[in-house]
């Protein structure tokens, strides 16, 4: 098959994708990594045949997509996309923490987006290596956009945990808060005032420490979750955030 052709096909398929299999306009709009990884994904000219192919590569093997085709929501055909575009911007096979400030500070140029890219970049990095691997990046972005409620909210805790010692306590919520607020900037009408992060997070935080102890566990912050619906819509601003 000549390289055009190839091309021509990927641009068939990230079509497909964006129409019929859940990479909706919805999810692309709200999903910068998304977003960015399709764009790494369209073709490049100088692509050749077997670059093209390089689902045979030593790290991602096809048996390595069938087995995260098991493990995620995604199909065969989005792995392939999303590997794509993942290996085109990252060819080590990892993505660093710099990689996710550069992608949130293109998509909130009105505000500061560093901290809240540092403190994703920390919850996809679930081996607590410094890097983000294709199967980290795939496992985290399909709970994110295709998981239970339940698979939802323990990544969310997972991201309010910031030094993942399997607690959240009032100062860790605050700072995820404020980080969501400094890279929305100051385009959210109504404008937020200064104190608003922490007067959400006192609210927050009462309701969900339940025994008073000064920390919230993942059973308490779940509960509170799922038995609060203003709790619950307020938690869905960090999946506009992804």
């Amino acid at each position: 098959m000549s390289t055009p052709s190839k091309r021509t096909q990927w641009r068939e398929d990230l079509q497909h994708l964006r129409k019929e299999h859940g990479f909706s306009k919805k999810v692309l709009l709200n999903c910068c990594l998304v977003r960015r990884i399709i764009t790494w994904a369209s073709p490049n000219p100088k692509d050749s045949v077997e670059d093209e192919l390089e689902l045979s590569a030593v790290r991602h093997r096809p048996e390595g997509l069938e087995q995260l085709e098991a493990q995620t929501r995604f199909s065969r055909k989005e792995l392939q996309i999303l590997y794509r575009g993942f290996k085109n911007e990252c060819p080590s096979g990892v993505v660093n923490e710099d990689t996710f400030k550069d992608i949130y500070a293109q998509f909130f140029p009105q505000g500061d987006a560093s901290t809240y890219a540092h403190f994703l970049f920390n919850a996809f990095d679930t081996d607590h290596n410094g890097s983000v691997s294709f199967e980290d990046f795939v496992m985290g972005l399909s709970i994110l956009l295709r998981g239970t409620v339940q698979e939802k909210l323990n990544w969310a805790f997972n991201l309010y945990d910031i030094n993942k010692d399997g607690y959240i306590t009032k100062e860790e919520m605050l700072d995820i808060m404020k980080a969501i607020y400094d890279m929305m900037g100051k385009c959210t009408y109504p404008v937020l005032k200064e104190e608003t992060p922490r007067q959400h997070v006192e609210i927050f935080f009462q309701k969900m420490d339940k025994n008073k102890d000064g920390v919230v566990t993942i059973d308490e912050f779940i509960d509170c979750c799922q038995n609060d619906e203003n709790i619950m819509r307020s938690m869905h601003l960090f999946e506009n955030v992804i």
